[in-house]
């Protein structure tokens, strides 16, 4: 994984000798080494797919670190991260997505927004505006 990226400690762990059928809800940040079969959801936390692991799911997450096996469909609310060995036979959502060399992705991606804030927003309008008055003054002075 990339240095300097924050995650949340993870407080659930599923080893690699594991099965779950069924549904996975959790908060904070979750580690999965073993089989899961069904659904994978957290309002905005972290799922991380070990190398070992292999997910038949659909996960809904905040943020999908991958490094293992998953079928089935991500929808991150921040990103989704796909590490060599990890691969997604699926279809993906979030609007940040990230495959390393040697990662793998087969499926559809959909690059969503990310919820911004009203005052971000003025002041994305702000910069805007302020960007175009300088490009219509150098078109003047042509």
């Amino acid at each position: 994984m990339k240095k300097g990226k924050k995650h949340d400690s993870i407080s659930t762990f599923l080893g690699p000798d594991a099965s779950i059928d069924g549904t996975v809800e959790f908060r904070g940040a979750i580690r999965l080494d073993g089989n899961v079969k069904g659904k994978v959801k957290s309002n905005g936390g972290t799922v991380i797919v070990g190398e070992k692991a292999v997910l038949e799911a659909k996960i809904t997450v905040g943020v999908a670190i991958i490094m293992g096996e998953v079928h089935g469909t991500i929808d991150a609310q921040d990103r989704i991260e796909i590490y060599p060995p990890g691969r997604v036979i699926g279809d993906i959502q979030a609007p940040v997505i990230t495959v390393e060399e040697g990662g793998v992705f087969n499926g559809n991606c959909i690059m969503k927004d990310k919820a911004i804030s009203s005052t971000k927003k003025k002041d994305m309008s702000q910069k805007h505006s302020a960007i175009k008055a300088v490009a219509a003054e150098a078109q003047k002075e042509k």
